[in-house]
């Protein structure tokens, strides 16, 4: 995954802004696209993001693009995470794709299982 960190505005704002550019591998073969907004608060690992992605490939051989839209949340460290396929954005072999994505996070290296349903 490449994260490009664009600067935030105003600088002391706590505001950041990245583009993401992702590639993902296993049954879902595709890239990805999106923005990335965040803020942390004054108190030391709390903040919180907010996140839209483009995916674009095959998930088991069925080809197509979908939305998945990111909301998280940090409170002293503590990580609350949502990545949701938006609703009748897929597209393709892909149409009515439903579904979720958890992160796996261990050590430095981060994954996803992937929960859908297709009709």
């Amino acid at each position: 995954m490449k994260l490009s960190q664009l600067p935030a505005e105003d600088k002391t704002s706590g505001l950041g802004r990245m583009s993401l550019d992702k590639q993902y591998h296993g049954d879902l073969e595709a890239a990805a696209k999106g923005e990335m907004l965040s803020a942390m608060s004054a108190t030391e690992g709390s903040g919180v993001y907010v996140a839209i992605e483009r995916v674009t490939g095959k998930l088991h051989g069925r080809s197509g693009s979908f939305l998945l839209y990111h909301t998280g949340t940090m409170a002293r460290g503590a990580q609350q995470l949502n990545i949701a396929v938006a609703p009748d954005s897929g597209t393709g072999e892909l149409a009515g794709l439903a579904g979720k994505m958890t992160i796996v996070i261990e050590g430095k290296k981060h994954s996803y299982v992937f929960e859908y349903t297709l009709p």
